[in-house]
Protein backbone atom coordinates (compact mmCIF):
# COMPACT_ATOMS: atom_id res chain seq x y z
CA UNK A 1 0.00 0.00 0.00
CA UNK A 2 1.45 3.08 -0.88
CA UNK A 3 1.04 6.48 1.36
CA UNK A 4 2.90 9.75 2.33
CA UNK A 5 5.35 10.01 5.08
CA UNK A 6 4.33 13.43 7.57
CA UNK A 7 6.92 15.03 5.31
CA UNK A 8 4.98 14.50 2.19
CA UNK A 9 7.32 11.69 0.62
CA UNK A 10 5.96 8.82 -0.85
CA UNK A 11 5.94 5.98 1.41
CA UNK A 12 5.26 2.60 0.31
CA UNK A 13 4.22 0.51 3.41
CA UNK A 14 5.93 -2.87 2.00
CA UNK A 15 8.90 -1.87 3.54
CA UNK A 16 7.17 -2.81 7.19
CA UNK A 17 7.16 -6.36 5.87
CA UNK A 18 9.05 -8.83 7.48
CA UNK A 19 8.53 -6.88 11.10
CA UNK A 20 5.59 -6.54 13.53
CA UNK A 21 3.84 -3.44 13.20
CA UNK A 22 1.34 -1.12 15.47
CA UNK A 23 -1.07 0.93 13.61
CA UNK A 24 -2.42 3.35 15.07
CA UNK A 25 -4.85 6.39 14.23
CA UNK A 26 -3.36 9.23 16.56
CA UNK A 27 -4.56 12.70 17.16
CA UNK A 28 -2.81 15.88 18.99
CA UNK A 29 -5.85 17.26 20.87
CA UNK A 30 -7.53 14.08 22.11
CA UNK A 31 -8.41 12.45 25.70
CA UNK A 32 -5.86 9.85 24.43
CA UNK A 33 -3.15 11.66 22.80
CA UNK A 34 -1.22 10.87 26.43
CA UNK A 35 -1.05 7.40 24.69
CA UNK A 36 2.22 8.62 22.60
CA UNK A 37 4.01 8.38 25.83
CA UNK A 38 3.27 4.39 25.90
CA UNK A 39 3.85 4.01 21.96
CA UNK A 40 6.96 5.67 22.15
CA UNK A 41 7.97 3.24 25.16
CA UNK A 42 6.96 0.41 22.61
CA UNK A 43 8.79 1.63 19.72
CA UNK A 44 12.37 2.23 21.84
CA UNK A 45 11.85 -1.37 23.41
CA UNK A 46 11.09 -3.55 20.22
CA UNK A 47 12.51 -0.98 17.11
CA UNK A 48 15.59 -3.24 16.82
CA UNK A 49 13.88 -6.53 17.17
CA UNK A 50 11.56 -6.22 13.98
CA UNK A 51 8.88 -4.08 15.23
CA UNK A 52 7.24 -0.89 14.66
CA UNK A 53 4.74 1.27 15.94
CA UNK A 54 3.07 3.34 12.57
CA UNK A 55 1.25 6.58 13.17
CA UNK A 56 -2.01 7.70 11.36
CA UNK A 57 -3.22 11.44 12.17
CA UNK A 58 -6.75 11.42 11.47
CA UNK A 59 -9.31 14.21 11.92
CA UNK A 60 -11.94 12.32 11.94
CA UNK A 61 -12.93 12.03 15.26
CA UNK A 62 -14.07 15.91 17.17
CA UNK A 63 -11.73 17.29 15.18
CA UNK A 64 -8.97 16.59 17.23
CA UNK A 65 -6.43 16.75 14.62
CA UNK A 66 -6.50 20.19 13.09
CA UNK A 67 -2.95 20.90 12.16
CA UNK A 68 -0.79 20.80 9.30
CA UNK A 69 1.45 18.13 8.91
CA UNK A 70 4.61 20.07 10.37
CA UNK A 71 2.30 21.57 13.17
CA UNK A 72 1.46 17.85 13.76
CA UNK A 73 5.65 17.02 13.33
CA UNK A 74 6.75 19.63 15.77
CA UNK A 75 3.79 18.93 18.45
CA UNK A 76 4.73 14.77 18.27
CA UNK A 77 8.34 15.54 18.78
CA UNK A 78 8.18 18.57 21.35
CA UNK A 79 5.52 17.12 23.45
CA UNK A 80 6.51 13.63 23.14
CA UNK A 81 9.55 13.17 21.33
CA UNK A 82 8.21 10.52 18.94
CA UNK A 83 10.20 8.87 16.86
CA UNK A 84 8.58 6.22 15.11
CA UNK A 85 7.09 6.42 11.93
CA UNK A 86 4.49 8.86 11.18
CA UNK A 87 2.73 9.07 7.81
CA UNK A 88 0.32 12.07 6.11
CA UNK A 89 -3.16 12.60 7.44
CA UNK A 90 -5.84 9.84 6.61
CA UNK A 91 -9.65 9.53 6.50
CA UNK A 92 -9.95 5.93 8.40
CA UNK A 93 -13.60 5.49 7.26
CA UNK A 94 -16.77 7.07 4.47
CA UNK A 95 -15.68 9.45 1.80
CA UNK A 96 -12.28 9.73 0.89
CA UNK A 97 -11.15 6.42 2.89
CA UNK A 98 -7.10 6.01 2.84
CA UNK A 99 -6.47 2.69 1.26
CA UNK A 100 -4.73 1.76 4.19
CA UNK A 101 -7.53 2.00 6.25
CA UNK A 102 -9.72 0.18 3.60
CA UNK A 103 -7.34 -2.42 3.98
CA UNK A 104 -7.61 -2.39 7.29
CA UNK A 105 -11.17 -2.39 7.31
CA UNK A 106 -10.63 -5.96 6.31
CA UNK A 107 -10.44 -7.17 9.55
CA UNK A 108 -13.97 -5.93 9.90
CA UNK A 109 -12.82 -3.23 12.73
CA UNK A 110 -12.91 0.50 11.70
CA UNK A 111 -11.51 2.69 14.69
CA UNK A 112 -14.96 4.70 16.58
CA UNK A 113 -12.30 7.06 17.41
CA UNK A 114 -8.52 8.11 17.82
CA UNK A 115 -5.88 5.70 19.34
CA UNK A 116 -7.41 2.41 17.40
CA UNK A 117 -4.92 -0.14 17.30
CA UNK A 118 -4.33 -2.88 14.96
CA UNK A 119 -1.53 -5.75 15.14
CA UNK A 120 0.19 -7.02 11.99
CA UNK A 121 2.04 -9.46 11.53
CA UNK A 122 5.48 -10.45 9.63
CA UNK A 123 3.38 -11.40 6.64
CA UNK A 124 1.09 -8.44 6.95
CA UNK A 125 -2.05 -9.86 8.20
CA UNK A 126 -3.99 -8.34 10.65
CA UNK A 127 -3.49 -10.42 13.51
CA UNK A 128 -5.47 -8.23 16.66
CA UNK A 129 -7.91 -5.10 16.86
CA UNK A 130 -8.16 -3.14 20.23
CA UNK A 131 -9.82 -0.22 20.70
CA UNK A 132 -9.16 3.47 21.55
CA UNK A 133 -8.93 2.45 26.17
CA UNK A 134 -6.98 0.06 25.37
CA UNK A 135 -3.52 1.55 26.38
CA UNK A 136 0.11 0.71 24.55
CA UNK A 137 0.97 -1.02 28.21
CA UNK A 138 -2.22 -3.19 28.26
CA UNK A 139 -0.85 -6.69 28.81
CA UNK A 140 -3.64 -7.86 26.08
CA UNK A 141 -2.10 -6.08 23.22
CA UNK A 142 1.45 -6.62 24.51
CA UNK A 143 0.67 -10.24 24.00
CA UNK A 144 -0.61 -10.01 20.67
CA UNK A 145 2.46 -8.02 20.13
CA UNK A 146 4.67 -11.10 21.33
CA UNK A 147 2.78 -13.91 19.75
CA UNK A 148 3.27 -11.71 16.08
CA UNK A 149 6.94 -11.54 16.92
CA UNK A 150 7.85 -14.85 18.12
CA UNK A 151 5.79 -16.46 15.39
CA UNK A 152 7.77 -17.09 11.66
Amino acid sequence: IRTRSLDGKPADLSAYRGMVSLVVNVASYCGYTPQYTGLEKLQRELKGKGFNVLGFPSNDFGQQEPGTAEEIATFCKRTYDVTFPMFEKVVTKGAGQSPVYAFLGQSGHLPAWNFAKYVIDKQGKIIAFFPSDVTPDDPKLRAAIAKAMAAP
